[in-house]
């Protein structure tokens, strides 16, 4: 028996339309490559689509591969991740079904555990339960249980969770393997890892992304991968990794914003640009300028001629300098500490707005009078601050 695992697909997840267009393209990769290994069937770990009702362009290629599969003569089995689960148990996961390109693990709920229903592949039988946002899946699985009289067969538990054994100093909820039913492959998704171990003498497999979803994992992942399984008297395991572009990390430290864009610039005309996606991290603390003051136009404009496939930026951990604000006045003046703290801000800060301030703060502190209707007090404070902005509020 030869099966694939995939997950976290996330397909429909990129905004940047270049990087929307990588994503569609790994997943027909790896489509291709399970119809290339002759596979009986994949298993789709969960978040195969982004959300619950991704772009419909997106549904049109995402359809059209599952229709190759399907002539192929192999199945697909699928559960919902985080993304693509709904609570209203309504997705695009179940028109797929109902065309007839896959079948989605189905569950009973009883009052205190909840049975998976096996889905039958020959003398495999194949169970799953969705993932659910913000870790609520992790109740339901400590109460799941699979029908013992099944255990001659080879049994695939399918999930979309976090085991303790990959959550490390992550914040998040996760569930021991002992916690759950014995399988003789247990085929995870929802963390983007490259995890692959027997615990227990039973392989335990995160199977994705197919295509890294954000900037940290282009910088860490740098490209997907998904995985051929085959089952002869023992279980063989293939990573199969899906390189489609070259990243390019050009990593920046910077205390003057005003000489920013320079110095960005000198360092990418040291390097080969040409179709890969570059990622510029731009970190350290300003000491003079504003990140607004980085003339990111003008460096994306470089790109483009330089022939890059596509730019993206990282300055979460460029810092403005924490500057102590000095106050001299004297204990009489103490009422007055609003002001001056304004005006100093006023001094580091100028702007055409700041004349606003004194008004805004004195509109807002407006207190409704005794007796007054909510819809009376509100406007008169939206008259005020019409009046101060010189707008029509509605």
């Amino acid at each position: 028996m030869k099966f694939a695992h995939l997950a976290d697909c996330h397909l429909g997840g990129w905004r940047l339309p270049e990087m929307q267009k990588l994503n569609i393209e790994s997943f027909k990769i790896a489509v291709n490559a399970c119809i290339e290994e002759e596979v009986e069937f994949i298993l789709f770990a969960g978040d195969l689509f982004d959300s619950a009702f991704p772009p419909i362009e997106i549904l049109k290629e995402t359809f059209a591969e599952f229709r190759k599969l399907k002539d192929k003569g192999i199945k697909s089995y699928i559960i919902a991740g985080s993304h693509d689960y709904s609570v209203s148990g309504k997705t695009f996961l179940d028109v797929l079904e109902k065309a007839g390109f896959c079948e989605i693990c189905k569950y009973e709920k009883k009052e205190d555990e909840i049975i998976l229903k096996p889905c039958i592949h020959e003398s495999t039988y194949i169970y799953g339960y969705p993932g659910k946002k913000s870790g609520f899946e992790i109740p339901d699985l400590k109460k799941i249980k699979i029908n013992e009289s099944y255990q001659d067969h080879f049994r695939i538990l399918m999930l979309h969770t976090t085991i303790d054994e990959v959550k490390g100093t992550l914040p998040i909820e996760s569930i021991s393997l002992q916690e759950l039913p014995p399988a003789d492959y247990y085929a995870l998704g929802h963390i983007h890892v490259d995890f692959e171990k027997e615990i227990n003498g039973k392989p335990v497999v995160y199977g994705g992304p197919i295509f890294p979803n954000n900037f940290k994992e282009l910088e860490e992942l740098r490209q997907g991968q998904f995985y051929i399984i085959s089952v002869e008297g023992y279980t063989k395991i293939i990573k199969k990794e899906i390189k489609i572009k070259e990243i390019e990390l050009v990593n920046i430290e910077l205390n003057d914003a005003f000489i920013g864009t320079k110095k960005i610039l000198e360092e990418l005309e040291k390097r080969d640009l040409e179709d890969k996606i570059i990622l510029l991290k731009v970190h350290g603390t300003l000491t003079q300028g504003k990140i607004s003051d980085i003339n990111f136009i003008e460096i994306k404009d470089f790109l483009e001629k330089a022939s890059a496939y596509a730019f993206l930026k990282n300055t979460s951990k460029l810092e403005l300098e924490k500057q102590e604000i000095e106050l001299q006045f004297q204990p009489s003046e103490m009422e007055k500490v609003e002001e001056i703290l304004v005006k100093k801000y006023e001094e580091s800060n100028p702007s055409k707005f700041n004349k606003l301030i004194f008004p805004l703060m004195n509109a807002l502190s407006i207190e409704k009078q005794e007796g007054e209707k909510n819809s009376i007090f509100e406007n008169r404070l939206l008259s005020e601050l019409s009046r101060i902005l010189e707008i029509e509020l509605v």
